[in-house]
């Protein structure tokens, strides 16, 4: 075990079950300083690891019976604890997968500190019926817009191979300083990204008063803060772009996932979802 400083921040521990039947709860309880009501919901916000003959999972379960050999992991931040994720906007839920608006701050994925600011941990909170939910594709936390995500792990290896193969066709909404008026459209943006190709092609402009404009824009690939390095590498920065563009920006990531477009793995059907 890792002792905690006194203040109870931050601190992880490792604790090898050298007994058999003992709860999770009562486990972590006997071996961290954390009161039993902080630790259920720390297990409910997926900071708690078991690692057991099967593997490592998360374990959310304060009941859970543990075996001699396992061992439990406790992963506590008091920051990523007090977190509230905000509300993300159901689009359509098709059954065995759904399409969200991830609001700006919220997590694609989770990390070993937690999960619960998630937008797949969202949808299996929100969901009627409740059911798993997968990540097949991410947008950064500073970003929003419409994602997808699958409730089965067949249909999320069925979208991880769409998204892989280039057969979802997704649009981006994004503000930008300065006025595009002379580009040509469509306007390509080329250049490698973490040693891999890249492109984003520019399909739209909508020049607003304040020397901003709105893009639309399409990828052809799916690399990390592609747009956000594209637009900056020609010199019109996302607003709200700290990264990138103006440490000094007081907006939000003015960057959208607006537009999705797929043949549906389930139905064999066109289906599209449009924020416009």
């Amino acid at each position: 075990m890792t002792s905690a400083p006194s203040e109870i921040t931050l601190f992880e521990s490792h604790l090898p079950v050298t007994s058999d039947n003992i709860t999770a709860l009562q486990h972590l309880a006997d071996n961290t300083p954390l009161s039993k009501q902080t630790l259920k919901k720390t297990m409910h916000n997926g900071a708690v690891w078991l690692e057991s003959a099967l593997g490592t999972h998360r374990l959310r379960r304060a009941k859970k019976r543990l075996q001699r050999g396992d061992i439990l992991h406790l992963y506590y931040d008091e920051a990523i604890q007090n977190s509230v994720p905000p509300a993300a906007e159901l689009i359509a839920d098709e059954g065995t997968y759904s399409i969200w608006n991830k609001p700006y701050g919220m997590y694609s994925q989770g990390s070993k500190w937690g999960d619960h600011c998630t937008i797949y941990r969202w949808a299996e909170q929100q969901l009627q019926p409740q059911r798993p939910a997968f990540l097949v594709h991410r947008l950064d936390r500073a970003a929003s817009g419409l994602i997808i995500v699958a409730h089965s792990k067949k249909v999320a290896a069925a979208f991880s191979e769409l998204f892989k193969n280039r057969h979802i066709q997704k649009q981006y909404r994004a503000t930008v300083e300065g006025s595009l008026h002379h580009l040509t459209l469509p306007y390509m943006i080329s250049g490698e990204i973490d040693n891999k190709p890249a492109v984003s092609k520019i399909i739209a402009t909508d020049e607003l008063e304040n020397n901003k404009t709105v893009l639309t824009i399409e990828i052809e690939t799916g690399r990390k803060h592609q747009i956000r390095k594209h637009l900056a590498g020609i010199d019109y920065p996302i607003v709200g772009d700290r990264l990138y563009g103006s440490e000094q920006s007081a907006e939000n990531l003015q960057l959208q996932s607006c537009y999705l477009k797929f043949n549906c793995p389930v139905t064999n059907t066109i289906r599209e979802y449009s924020l416009f």
